[in-house]
Order: structure tokens, then sequence, then C-alpha cells
């Protein structure tokens, strides 16, 4: 099948047609703007990629030691009927796990050396139910946690801040103090660390501090569990299931989803995201609209190939056509080479960026600041094909004026000194 001959002129005229010097000049101009639609392109999927990476680790890692639903009373104080509120909550479709917990907050000390913490006291035959990093250490650390004994289980950065052990003791102060004669005094109480934990949240690792609920509850004084953690099928369903909880369930209670906890960092990547993405498309369109330099040279140098195509025939939008052609081939092929560059460096960042870093002796992720301590990376096809088509679609765009000059070209005039 014979191709038109606006495709085939156009693709001559892409590979700089005759070899000229300025012919050979507006290759390399073509070139360069290929190559920036190819580098712009590239940018936008692995840092897209990088950012959608980066909020899927921290929210996976976040998730290994937060529940889905958080059912707790307002005033911090024991849940009532807590043995029907979690019978009623495992009737859900939804869910699949339930476990009831102690929350508060609390100093924990070791010599010289204070930390604030977060205590959860837990029940170490329900909470593999609903997190993760429970049923990680369901048979080490979570075993040895026996009422009456108060062992502890710190996180890892917790733990190596306070300079602890498996074995050693440290001392909890809890938050009210007993009254005496001589005052207000803080309630101490020696407790055993018998496990840690690294669940890779750098908030978390830093600061939370199980414990078996009934140990909790003698030391803080409740008469039981402040509330309910829930673990469902599908936790992008949690803010549905949390508004039909609050409904259905009675009693002054407080319902609340994993998307309401950090719901600030969550806003601040999406907003980021947004920005970096309208960022980054402007370098695509420069870079696009350097075609714009590229086509109105080529149409210069064209003007008495023009003439002779009008002069056999050819019709301006024929003309106009072939320059569009021209055009946006550098659109397709800088996209293309965009995206398997982009692709190729998103998929691999994980390979990439420990060499660079092994190589600059330097690390990018401080874990205390980003919370996490690699850079992750997750292309999505809902960034990636608008990365596509909005390149096309500048590249197309900036054909449009070039190619209708190049059709406005008047025969004799253009052949009068050639």
């Amino acid at each position: 099948m014979q191709l038109p001959y606006e495709l085939i002129l156009g693709w001559r005229y892409t590979r700089a047609g005759r070899a000229t010097r300025r012919n050979g000049f507006i290759s390399f101009i073509s070139g360069v703007s290929m190559l920036g639609i190819a580098l712009g392109v590239a940018a936008l999927i692995i840092v897209l990629s990088v950012m959608n990476g980066f909020q899927k680790e921290v929210r996976d890692r976040m998730l290994g030691v937060v529940s889905h639903i958080e059912i707790f009373s307002p005033s911090g104080a024991a849940l009532p009927n807590v043995t029907g509120t979690l019978a009623e909550v495992r009737t859900h479709k939804q869910v699949v796990g339930a476990a009831p917990f102690i929350a508060t907050q609390a100093l924990l000390a070791r010599g010289e050396d204070m930390k604030g913490t977060m205590v959860r006291g837990i029940d170490p035959a329900h909470e593999p139910e609903v997190t993760d990093l429970a049923l990680e250490l369901k048979n080490t650390g979570l075993q040895r946690l026996i009422p009456g004994e108060f062992g502890v289980v710190l996180g890892g950065e917790l733990a190596r801040s306070l300079g602890v052990r498996e074995g050693d003791t440290v001392t909890l102060v809890a938050p009210s103090g007993q009254v005496t004669p001589a005052g207000v005094v803080p309630r101490l109480k020696q407790m055993t660390v018998v496990g840690t934990f690294n669940s890779g949240h750098y908030e978390y690792d830093s600061a939370l501090v199980l414990m078996h609920m009934v140990d909790a509850a003698k030391i803080f004084r409740l008469e039981g569990p402040t509330g309910v953690r829930i673990k469902l099928r599908d936790l992008h369903q949690a803010p549905a299931v949390a508004g039909e909880l609050a409904r259905s369930l009675s009693g002054d209670l407080l319902i609340r989803d994993w998307t309401r906890q950090n719901r600030t960092w969550f806003a601040a990547v999406q907003v980021e995201k947004r920005m970096m993405f309208i960022i980054l498309t402007l370098i695509v369109a420069v870079a696009a609209f350097n075609l714009v330099s590229t086509l109105v040279m080529t149409v210069t140098d064209k003007r008495a190939d023009i003439a002779i195509l009008r002069t056999l025939g050819a019709s301006p939008g024929s003309i106009m056509g072939i320059f569009v052609v021209q055009g946006a081939m550098v659109g397709v092929i800088g996209t293309l080479a965009g995206l398997l560059l982009g692709l190729g460096v998103a998929f691999n960042i994980g390979v990439i960026v420990p060499a660079i870093e092994r190589m600059l002796g330097v690390a990018f992720l401080d874990p205390s600041i980003y919370l996490i301590n690699r850079m992750p990376s997750e292309p999505q096809q809902a960034d990636i094909l608008p990365i596509a088509i909005i390149s096309l679609v500048l590249a197309f765009l900036a054909t449009l004026y070039p190619s209708w000059r190049a059709s406005q070209v008047n025969p004799a005039e253009a052949l009068r000194y050639e």
C-alpha cells in the first residue's frame, strides 16, 4: 500500500533531508527538541513514581502498626460494654478482625535518659488479628507479655536511644501521680524489656511501647480497655465502614479511620504531587514549543520545495500536513524515548539510588525526617497515560503555526530567485 506523500516527505524532513550545513543545523535543533521532550517526560514519570512509592511505603508501614479503624471513649476512660462492641463490629461483612486495647502516654526512663512514649496495652491473643506488626511478633515478643510480670516490647529506635536490650529493666512514669501528705508523687513502675520490634516507620519505632492490657490497666488505673481496634478486608473502605459503625453503635463513642491519622501529611503529599506535575509539565511544554523554531527554519529552507509541490498540484492543506507530520514525528519519538527512559529508571530506582549513594558516600533519606530509609517507586498507569497524552498534544499544537505559514507560501515569489 502506497503511503501518503505528506507522510513520506514529513518523515524525510525529520531525518534532515539533503546533507547541507543549514540542514545539519536544523537537524541538530530538531534533535535537541526531541531530547528535551524525552527528558521532560522521563523526569515527570520518575518524580511521580517516587512520590507514589513514597506515599504507599509510608502508608503500608503505618498500617503495619495502626489499625484500619479505632473506636474509643471521648474522655480516654475505659470503654463501656467492650464485649458488646466487639461482638457487634465483628458482624460487619468488611471486618476481618477486632481487638481491645488501652492507649495512653507515659515517660520511659533508663538512668538519666528519659523519653516520651505512646503506650499501647494489648491482648496478645487477639492483637495479631488487627495489625501486621503483632502478627510478626506473635511467636516472639508477644508470647512474653504475661499478665502480672510487667514486660514491655519497645520500638527498635526507642530501645537504642535508651541503650537497653532484651532483659534490661526500664522505669515507666505514669502521667497521673499519687496524692500523698508530701504532695503529688509520680507513679513509677519497673518494667522488663522482653523484646523489640522494627516496623520501618520511624515515628512508631522511636516512641511505641507495647505491654499486656492487664498490666496497663493496673499501672494507669483503668477499669478496662479504652478502645477497640478493627481490621478490614479493604483498607480503602475504612471511611465508609467507620460511618456505618458510627450510626449503628450505641453510646458516646469516637470512631476514627486510618485516613484521619496523619491526615495533614497525606494531604500535603497530594498537593506536592499536583504541583510537581504542573512544574515538570512546563519543562515538557518548553521542549515541545522548541519545535516552533525548528519548523520555522525548516519552512524557510524548504520554500523552493514547497513552491515546486504547489506547482505540481499540492494543496495548501497537503503542504501543511507535511510539516505537521514532521513536528508530530519529533513529538512521538521524544515521548516514546521519554517513556522508555522514565519507566526504566522508575522500575530500577531501588538499584540506581543505592549505587549513587555508595558512590557519593551520602544518604538521601534520613529516616528521622522522611519516615523511611530507602527510595521507593511505584509507576502508575493513571500518571503515565496523561503524561504521554499531554506531551503529544503540546508537540502537535507547536506544529500548527509553522505548518500554516508553510501552506501560505506563494510559489511565484518563492521561485523568483531560484
